[in-house]
C-alpha cells in the first residue's frame, strides 16, 4: 500500500470509467505514474473482439488523460477543479493490451494555466510502449457543471 491518495480522492471519475487503479508515483502539479489492473471481466472486452479481447485504443487514452488529471489535481491550486479533454495529438498504438495486462500509465503536464494545461502521456505493459500522446484540456470549475 503506498501513500498516495486513491484516485478516487482525487478525480470526479467513478466506476465503471474510472480506469486508474493505484498511484504509484505523484509528484503534485508535475506528474503522475498509476496503474490500470485489467482482469478481463469488463465489459468492453466481450464486444472488442469476442475471440480475441483488446483493450480499445481510446481508452488507453482516456486513462492516459485521467492520469494526468491526477498529476494537475494533486496540486493545491487546481484542487476542487474538472479538467476536461480538449485535444489529442500525436496519439500513437504500438501495442495490444489484453486481458490479465497491467496498465502503467505515465504522464507529466507540460504547460499550465488556470483555466487550460496540456500534458504528455505513455502507456506500457511490461516495459514495452502500448499508447502515447500528447494531450489538451480545459480547467473547468466543478461547480459549474
Amino acid at each position: 500500500m503506498s501513500d498516495y491518495p486513491h484516485p478516487i480522492e482525487l478525480l470526479a471519475h467513478r466506476p465503471p470509467f474510472l480506469f486508474c487503479d493505484e498511484i504509484t508515483e505523484l509528484e503534485p502539479g508535475v506528474s503522475c505514474t498509476a496503474q490500470w489492473h485489467l482482469t478481463g471481466e469488463e465489459p468492453f472486452f466481450s464486444g472488442h473482439f469476442p475471440g480475441r479481447p483488446t483493450l480499445p485504443g481510446v481508452l488507453m487514452i482516456e486513462a492516459l488523460a485521467q492520469t494526468a488529471g491526477l498529476a494537475a489535481l494533486s496540486d493545491k491550486e487546481f484542487l476542487g477543479r474538472l479538467p476536461l479533454f480538449g485535444g489529442i495529438d500525436k496519439a500513437r498504438f504500438r501495442r495490444q493490451v489484453i486481458p490479465g495486462d497491467t496498465l502503467n500509465l505515465q504522464a507529466t503536464l507540460g504547460r499550465m494555466s488556470k483555466l487550460a494545461g496540456r500534458a504528455t502521456g505513455v502507456a506500457s505493459v511490461n516495459g514495452e510502449i502500448a499508447c502515447q500522446a500528447e494531450m489538451m484540456f480545459v480547467i473547468a470549475d466543478a461547480t459549474d457543471l
